[in-house]
């Protein structure tokens, strides 16, 4: 009896996926208005009795679901295909969401942080935190850095960490790895970025800190009248950050001096995404802006939208106040039309590619792209893009 629940059981999960799979598709019929087509869909690893997708990440190569239970899956961007699936920590522990850089991705869950090999998902080390991290992490070519509920950023030297992980004596002897800790009056609230030469953060105390990589030193520090409110951005030469005072500041890097300010009017809560030249900012019941990044001028705005998804290199993916996908011209915003898409309600914030990836509660992820352009455009590391191919042109009878 307990054989014939259990099979019953599976059978019925099983039979709820297949049913939202080809409930919840979009189809080609709904996407070839835009000149869309569905590159791929797939099922990230989770338990749909109990547990959801939290978050859903990407970079140039793979495409990442975390659910609520710890599980991650990867997936390859291109193709779809599921390279693998693992269950990291306890479940239901409080996590961020991962990030990458060439070759690991880098997932705080709990009070530890782990490091996977982001093409085969096998574990590559371990660290035990001493503080309980308050945002995602940042590694640059020699350390990691991840900021922590008490005003903490804490940087670890990853050489010793691999030879810790060689030696087995990981994540038990963590503090070795530790080569400084920067603290502030409160909260870390921003993922930190790294230059190689600074890292820079924000904490709620209502500056911006820029620390050097190597000595902890302080570089400098950026006071604003209010606490900053979303994660930052970056392009190669300015940081672009957002603030309870309603303003959006461009910020050089290197001096901390401010370039230009943007008043948005409303609160901002959503990370600024940078796209070329463009700055996509998406208040609090403020509708869309596309803001100059070189100047700060207002290029275009459009209304009733909540958050930027993806970028072409002539439309723009928003999601309006009801779950819907709008399409709009990404010369002067205006709506083209939008998708049903509601169902999926995990969706990316994608400024690495010109991919709209998203996800179902229940781990059902779709990457929908421009029709017949199977390689993806690359927005904030073009030099990635692998060299096409080069045809000789067939002669001529």
């Amino acid at each position: 009896m307990l054989v014939l629940v259990a099979a019953l059981l599976t059978h019925s999960s099983a039979f709820a996926q297949s049913s939202e799979r080809e409930m919840a598709i979009p189809t080609q019929r709904m996407l070839n208005r835009f000149g869309l087509e569905r590159a791929w869909s797939n099922q990230a690893m989770i338990n749909p009795a109990r547990d959801t997708v939290r978050y859903i990440t990407v970079d140039e190569e793979n495409v990442y679901v975390q659910t609520t239970a710890g599980a991650v899956t990867g997936f390859d961007t291109s193709s779809g295909r599921r390279l693998w699936a693992v269950q990291l920590g306890r479940r239901d522990q409080p996590s961020f969401p991962a990030v990458s850089n060439n070759n690991a991705l880098l997932v705080p869950i709990g009070l530890h942080l782990y490091a996977l090999n982001k093409f085969s998902g096998d574990v590559l080390w371990q660290l035990r935190l001493p503080k309980q991290p308050s945002t995602s992490p940042e590694t640059d070519d020699d350390q990691v850095y991840i900021g922590t509920l008490d005003g903490s950023v804490f940087a670890y030297d990853l050489r010793t960490i691999n030879r810790l992980h060689t030696e087995n004596k990981l994540p038990r002897w963590s503090l070795e790895a530790l080569r400084w800790r920067y603290k502030t009056a409160k909260q870390v609230t921003t993922p930190p970025i790294s230059t190689g030469r600074v890292v820079i953060f924000a904490s709620l105390d209502g500056s911006l800190y820029s620390v050097s990589t190597t000595v902890r030193d302080l570089h400098w520090q950026l006071e604003t009248d209010e606490p900053i409110s979303a994660p930052l951005a970056a392009n190669n030469n300015y940081l672009f950050l957002a603030a309870e005072d309603l303003n959006i500041y461009c910020i050089n890097k290197e001096s901390g001096v401010v370039r230009w300010e943007f008043v948005s009017g409303f609160p901002v809560r959503i990370a600024p995404r940078v796209i070329g030249d463009d700055i996509y900012v998406t208040p609090q019941r403020g509708g869309l802006f596309c803001l100059s990044a070189t100047s700060g001028k207002q290029k275009w705005w459009r209304p009733n939208l909540v958050e930027f998804l993806a970028a072409t290199r002539t439309q723009i993916f928003s999601s309006d106040t009801v779950g819907n996908v709008v399409v709009l011209s990404r010369k002067d915003g205006s709506a083209l039309g939008t998708l049903p898409l509601r169902s999926f309600s995990k969706r990316v914030a994608n400024d690495r590619t010109d991919r709209l990836v998203m996800a179902t509660q229940r781990g059902l992820v779709v990457c929908i792209r421009i029709q017949g352009e199977e390689f993806a455009n690359f927005h904030m590391f073009p030099e990635r893009r692998p060299l096409l191919p080069e045809f000789e042109p067939e002669p001529t009878k």
